[in-house]
């Protein structure tokens, strides 16, 4: 894909605020300031202008804050990990049900808390200091205006969100891999391909090629590089190419090189394996039911 000179100048400002993000961490010392979805939201935001995620600036702020918010109280509650990430992504569910959002990342933020046990209010004042930079950085630009307005969940997409959800909860418990419960940038996809009227088995292929890809990178990369900043620098690149390589635009990719470096050490190493599984299972549950739906809608129009 060929790039632009704003497209250029949108992606440097893009990584720019990623950067500063992780700075200001290093400064801290505070891994929990370093916020993954941050990386997707500003790609989907600043880099690709994603109507669906402008479409309601204030959202911007309020839905990925909110489940933040709700993250870090269940996080707090004396239950398993599992129960922790059901219980939350229910919640969810409900808030972007009541916003009438869609924001897909507002569950990335969500499950963050829970996956590296966030306990400092420095996540959730984090949380609000960027996303409040992303919604004013929307509004500047403007590629809101003219967006229809949000709309509230589909109950079956809503239903069938739950139910996937479910079953791989429970088979990776029973698996004894409890950790892989929850990997964000895969959620954050299959919540987004669920909603949407087609799914290609290209397009499957290529979303779990590019969210393995971006987990072996940021994985890959942080091994050899211990430096936060440093491996940031050389991630985000990394993952544009492997994007362009594809021909997507992808923002929840840009998310794990930057969950990579806040995982506890029993979810770092594990982390490609778990993303290609989850990525393959999620997305292609998306696929299979939508071809099931497209056969069976052929097979009652010739009945």
């Amino acid at each position: 894909m060929s790039l632009t000179k704003r497209d250029v100048r949108d992606y440097l400002i893009g990584f720019a605020l990623i950067l500063t993000m992780v700075g200001i961490a290093t400064w801290r010392h505070d891994y929990e300031i370093i916020l993954p979805e941050i990386g997707a939201l500003t790609a989907g935001m600043w880099i690709y202008h994603n109507p669906t995620w402008v479409s309601q600036p204030i959202k911007i702020f309020l839905a990925p804050s909110g489940t933040a918010v709700i993250g870090f109280g269940v996080n707090q509650l004396p239950i398993s990990y599992p129960e922790k990430v059901g219980i939350t992504l229910l919640l969810i569910l409900l808030l972007l049900n009541i916003l009438r959002s869609t924001l897909a990342p507002s569950f990335a933020t969500g499950l963050l808390p829970i996956i590296i046990n966030a306990t400092h209010w420095s996540f959730i004042l984090a949380i609000f200091a960027f996303t409040l930079t992303l919604m004013i950085g929307v509004l500047l630009q403007g590629h809101y205006k003219g967006q229809p307005a949000g709309k509230p969940l589909h109950y079956q997409h809503m239903l069938g969100f739950v139910l996937a959800a479910a079953i791989w909860i429970g088979a990776v418990w029973l698996a004894g891999f409890p950790q892989m419960a929850g990997i964000p940038p895969v959620l954050v996809v299959f919540f987004e391909a669920s909603q949407q009227p087609s799914y290609s088995g290209k397009t499957a292929l290529q979303h779990i090629i590019a969210l393995s890809g971006a987990a072996t990178i940021g994985v890959l990369v942080h091994l050899v590089v211990a430096s936060w900043l440093l491996a940031t620098a050389i991630t985000l690149p990394l993952v544009f190419i492997l994007l362009q390589l594809l021909h997507i635009k992808l923002p929840a990719a840009y998310a794990f090189p930057l969950l990579a470096l806040v995982l506890p050490a029993n979810m770092f190493h594990t982390l490609p394996i778990a993303a290609s599984l989850a990525a393959c299972f999620f997305l292609g549950s998306v696929f299979i039911y939508r071809k099931v739906m497209t056969l069976t809608g052929v097979a009652s129009e010739n009945n």
